[in-house]
């Protein structure tokens, strides 16, 4: 019997272009593909961190081909997906990170703006396309720090170039589906998650890596901003809807090319201070947190999303609580730090998941 959110007899043997597969939520995306019997090919630099879940999980064993280049080099980008003749394509490659973004906002706006424009010119260029899904994120729209969540009609925007360049790949993309794409047959939608944890992130200036960092060095963790709500979520919930909506739109791609919201529901969207008592309880071993009182650049003190778009059309739905999500990813890390075999155990985390969903 299948999942609700992942059909194998769909994907196996789909030829499947994935940029971004080296970093945390590519290389889980890559992991669950594999395990549903596609054909992955992967663009992206080489693992952003050391260590990473790319090489701890060994996923390249899972992929036909693994190949480290750059979004910004626009001819070998092309190449490389004309070699690869891909039906779908995912689109995940992106400077992550907000504080980076005020470090080096031309690099930030290089990548994530005009690495979108390169990998869809690449996309016209490649006959056998079909489909794109570009992942953003929740931080494209206008925030106006209020408390309901933000649609997907809502304005783009950003106050800080991350964010900003999200809002503006969600234009280009628009841009691109009525100029060219939907006249090409090409079916191209946008995905927007939200404030992704799991096993195997390791960027710097994010809670969870943060807070194993100073566990597993008998170290108090600093939090900044423990005031800000966010819409915390497990790195599969999203990826469920990814892989959902991908299948729509080659399904059915005059219906569900368009923007797509998959975050978690309301009881998930709590404070980090919340989540970093989660995460001290969950962890144990005497571990403590206390607020970082270094100044930091601006991020948005409140952030939501509405989701009822996904959950209607797609019958998509988030199943882990916060509590839960946060226990899969404590034992994601203490594996690790075990030195367990984190491929099996990463896989089996993903069919705890699918089992789950068909329970729901």
């Amino acid at each position: 019997m299948e999942s609700l959110v992942t059909n194998s007899s769909f994907w196996s043997g789909r030829r499947v272009f994935l940029t971004g597969h080296t970093g945390f939520k590519g290389s889980w995306l890559s992991l669950w593909l594999g395990k549903l019997g596609a054909h992955v090919v992967g663009y992206a630099l080489k693992p952003p961190s050391e260590p990473s879940l790319f090489k701890d999980a060994n996923v390249f064993q899972v992929m036909e081909r693994s190949v480290f280049g750059d979004i910004c080099n626009a001819s070998e980008l092309c190449k490389t997906i004309q070699q690869a003749a891909p039906e779908i394509v995912i689109h995940m490659a992106a400077q992550s990170l907000v504080h980076d973004s005020y470090i080096d906002p031309v690099q930030t706006y290089n990548t994530n703006v005009m690495g979108t424009v390169n990998l869809l010119e690449a996309v016209r260029n490649t006959p056998t396309v079909k489909a794109v899904l570009n992942i953003t994120s929740d931080k494209c729209y206008e925030n106006r720090e209020r408390s309901s969540g933000y649609s997907e009609n809502e304005a783009m925007g950003g106050h800080d170039p991350y964010s900003s360049s999200k809002g503006c790949a969600e234009l280009v993309s628009s841009a691109y589906r009525n100029s060219f794409l939907q006249k090409e047959g090409i079916a191209l939608a946008t995905a927007r998650a939200g404030n992704i944890i799991g096993g195997g992130d390791w960027a710097k200036y994010r809670i969870v890596p943060d807070a194993i960092r100073a566990f597993t060095g008998k170290k108090k963790l600093l939090v900044r901003n423990p005031h800000a709500i966010r819409p915390w979520q497990n790195v599969l919930e999203p990826l469920s809807g990814y892989l959902l909506l991908c299948e729509y739109l080659i399904k059915k791609p005059e219906d569900f090319a368009t923007g797509w919201n998959f975050g978690p529901d309301d009881e998930n969207v709590k404070s980090v201070s919340k989540l970093a008592d989660i995460m001290v309880s969950s962890w144990g071993d005497n571990v403590e947190w206390t607020s970082d009182e270094e100044p930091y650049p601006h991020e948005a003190k409140i952030l939501k999303l509405d989701c009822t778009k996904a959950k209607t059309k797609l019958n998509w739905n988030p199943i882990w609580s916060l509590e839960r999500a946060l226990k899969e990813t404590v034992l994601w890390y203490k594996a690790w730090n075990n030195a367990s075999n984190m491929n099996d155990f990463t896989l089996r985390q993903i069919e705890t998941y699918e089992k789950e969903h068909l329970v729901k």
